[in-house]
C-alpha cells in the first residue's frame, strides 16, 4: 500500500502529540505533589511489537523504560490473552523498565477493529507503597521485602471493570490509600485518553497509515542516530570511580568502557562493584536510562525519543553486579548508582565532545523524605522531593544554578508556599550556595539551600545526598565544585553533621533540617576568565575578594568592586 509521506508526517506528529496529552491528562488528574507539582513520571507509545514510539519525561530516569515494561507484560501474558479496557500494573525493579517499587508502572493495551495495534504506558512515583518506612522509599533497607508492595506484572484492570481485591489490598498496605487510589485513577484516565485519541486517528487515517507512520517513526530514529553515529570519532574510552559508599562505609566501584564505532555506541560496565547489602542497587533497565541520557545528548538533544534512535546503543554489565541487581537485593536509591553510571560515562566522553559535555554536575537526586503531624490538623503528613543544585560550566557558559541532576530532568522542586501549606514545616531558608567553587574560564554553577523547620514533635528525616566525600569534578583545567551535605540545627543551639545519608532521623519541635548542594565544576583555565566577569562574580557574592585573588589571579576593590590589577 502506498502512503503518501505528508500523510504519514501529520500521523507521526499527531501520536507525539497523543504522548504529550497523555502525559499532561496525568499530571491535571493525580493527587500526590511529587507528581503533579514535581512531574516525577513518564509516559509513552509503543507500537504493537512494543517499540517505543514517542515518550513525554519529567524525569530524565525514566527515558526509554516505558518500552521494556510494556515488553514485559506481553512476556508474562501473550497479546492473545489480552483485550479492550485491560490495564496491567508492573513495580518489579528487576524486571523490564524497573527502578525501585514506589515508580507504578501501567501498561494497557489498544485495539482497534479487535486487534492490538499499539501499547499506552506511564510510569509514576507514589509517595508510599507500603514498607518498613513511611515514604517507603528509605536508606536503611537490606532487602526488597522491606520497601513496600512488588509487583511482578498484574492486571489491575480487566476489560475495563476494576480488579476490586487488588485494589483493596494496595490502599490497605499503603499510608496514604486516598492520595494512591487518586493517582491510581489519574493513571488509568490517561492511559484510557491515550487509547481513545489512537482510535481517532486509526479512524480518521485508517489503521495501515498509522502503522506506516509508527513504522515511519521509528525507520527516521534509526536514520538519524546511525548518521550522526557515523560522524563521531571511532574509539574507546574507559573511566573508573567510586561512589560516596554503600551506606556502611564501604566504596563502590563503577567502571565504564566505550566503544564508539559507524555502527554502534557500546557502554561496558564490567568491573563494576557486586551488588549490595543497601538500597543503593540498580536495576538493568535503568542502568541503560543513565546511558540513554549521555547518549542522546552527544547524539543530538533536540531528538524526539524512540527505539529506532536506540537501535544503535547497546548496554553490558554483570548480573548481580550493583548496576545488574538481583532479588532480594534493594533498590529504594537506585537512583544514586543510576546516576553515576550516566556520569562515568559523561566524564570518559566530555574531553571527546566538548560541544555537548560539559564538567561534572551535583550528581544526586539529594532525596529528601519528611514525615510527620501537621502543626495545625494534626493529621499525617510525607514529603517527598528531590533537592535542586548546581551544575558544572561547559565550553563557552557557566553553570547553571539551583537545578535538579541530570536523572530528574525536567522536574521541578515544591514551591515554598504549597509546602508550608500541606506539611508541618516551615521553610526557614531558600537561596543559593555560594562557595566559590568550581573555578575555571567558565564558573561552576551555585548550589542551593533549603532548610526546614519541624513544627511539631517526632517527624522523621530521611535523605540520600551522593556525592558527599567526592567533588562535582572539573573540566578542561576547571577547578572542581564542592560537596552534598545536610546538617541538624536543634533548638537548643547545638548541630549535628554534616551528613550523606541518615534514616528516620527524629526532629523535634524547632529543629531544622539544613540541607546544602554542590557548586559544580568548572570549565577551562581560571586564569583566562575575563577580569570584569571576575568583579561581577564578587559584588554578586558568587566567590569572594580573597578567592577572586587566588583562583583566578584578578585583585577586586571590596567596596566597589572594580577591578584593581591583575596576579596572573
Amino acid at each position: 500500500m502506498k502512503i503518501d509521506p505528508v500523510t504519514l508526517d501529520i500521523v507521526k506528529d499527531s501520536l507525539i502529540a497523543v504522548s504529550n496529552e497523555v502525559f499532561y491528562a496525568f499530571a491535571r488528574t493525580s493527587m500526590s505533589p511529587i507528581i503533579y507539582e514535581t512531574l516525577d513520571y513518564a509516559s509513552g507509545i509503543a507500537d504493537a511489537d512494543g517499540s517505543l514510539l514517542t515518550q513525554g519525561n519529567g524525569a530524565c530516569a525514566f527515558i526509554g523504560l516505558i518500552a521494556p515494561m510494556i515488553q514485559e507484560i506481553v512476556r508474562k501474558f501473550g497479546k492473545e490473552q489480552m483485550k479492550p479496557g485491560d490495564v496491567y500494573l508492573i513495580n518489579d525493579p528487576y524486571m523490564g523498565g524497573g527502578t525501585h517499587l514506589s515508580d507504578i508502572g501501567m501498561v494497557m493495551p489498544v485495539f482497534y477493529d479487535g486487534e492490538i495495534v499499539a501499547f499506552v504506558g506511564n510510569k509514576a512515583h507514589w509517595s508510599d507503597i507500603g514498607g518498613m518506612a513511611s515514604g517507603s522509599f528509605t536508606t536503611d533497607s537490606t532487602e526488597v521485602f522491606q520497601e513496600g508492595l512488588r509487583f511482578s506484572g498484574v492486571k489491575l484492570v480487566d476489560g475495563g471493570e476494576l480488579c476490586a481485591q487488588l485494589a483493596d489490598m494496595i490502599k490497605s498496605n499503603v499510608r496514604f490509600p486516598a492520595a494512591s487510589e487518586g493517582d491510581m485513577w489519574g493513571q488509568i484516565a490517561s492511559l484510557r485518553t491515550g487509547y481513545r485519541r489512537i482510535g481517532e486517528l486509526c479512524s480518521k487515517y485508517g489503521v495501515e497509515v498509522v502503522r506506516g507512520s509508527m513504522k515511519r517513526l521509528l525507520d527516521q530514529g534509526e536514520i538519524v542516530a546511525r548518521k550522526r553515529l557515523a560522524e563521531m570519532p571511532n574509539g574507546v574510552w574507559e573511566m573508573e570511580e567510586f561512589m560516596d559508599d554503600d551506606g556502611h562505609g564501604n566504596p563502590v566501584k563503577i567502571k565504564v568502557k566505550i566503544t564508539i564505532t559507524d555502527d554502534e555506541f557500546l557502554a561496558d560496565f564490567t568491573g563494576s562493584s557486586p551488588q549490595v547489602a543497601s538500597p543503593i542497587n540498580t536495576g538493568y533497565s535503568s542502568l541503560c536510562a543513565g546511558v540513554k541520557v549521555v547518549y542522546m545528548s552527544i547524539l543530538n538533544p533536540s531528538l524526539a525519543v524512540n527505539d529506532g534512535v536506540f537501535r544503535p546503543m547497546r548496554v553490558i554489565a554483570e548480573d548481580g553486579s550493583v548496576l545488574r541487581c538481583h532479588s532480594p537485593a534493594p533498590t529504594s536509591c537506585y537512583f544514586e548508582s543510576m546516576i553515576y553510571s550516566s556520569d562515568v560515562v559523561w566524564k570518559a566522553l566530555a574531553p571527546i565532545f566538548p560541544e555537548f559535555l560539559g564538567a561534572g554536575h551535583m550528581l544526586s537526586v539529594c532525596s529528601v523524605v519528611l514525615a510527620g503531624l501537621h502543626h495545625k490538623t494534626g493529621e499525617p503528613f510525607l514529603i517527598v522531593e528531590p533537592t535542586g543544585g548546581g551544575w558544572g560550566a561547559s565550553r563557552g557558559k557557566d553553570g547553571e544554578v539551583g537545578q535538579f541532576c541530570v536523572g530528574d530532568g525536567e522536574t521541578y522542586n515544591v514551591p515554598v508556599e504549597m509546602a508550608e501549606n500541606r506539611y508541618g514545616i516551615m521553610i526557614d531558608e531558600y537561596s543559593l550556595h555560594t562557595d566559590g567553587t568550581g573555578a575555571g574560564e567558565y564558573r561552576g554553577g551555585s548550589g542551593a539551600v533549603r532548610a526546614y523547620r519541624a513544627l511539631t514533635d517526632g517527624q522523621l528525616f530521611t535523605a540520600s545526598f551522593g556525592r558527599n566525600k567526592y567533588p562535582a569534578w572539573g573540566a578542561a583545567g576547571g577547578g572542581d565544585g564542592s560537596y552534598n551535605y545536610f546538617e541538624f540545627h536543634r533548638a537548643d543551639g547545638s548541630v549535628e553533621g554534616p551528613f550523606g545519608i541518615v534514616a528516620r532521623t527524629v526532629l523535634g519541635k524547632n529543629d531544622v533540617a539544613y540541607m546544602v548542594t554542590c557548586t559544580g565544576g568548572g570549565y577551562g583555565d581560571p586564569m583566562k576568565r575575563d577580569p570584569e566577569k571576575v568583579a561581577w562574580d564578587v559584588k554578586n557574592g558568587y566567590i569572594t575578594v580573597e578567592q577572586a585573588r587566588e583562583d583566578y589571579g584578578v585583585l577586586v576593590d571590596p567596596r566597589t568592586f572594580a577591578v584593581d590589577g591583575l596576579c596572573r
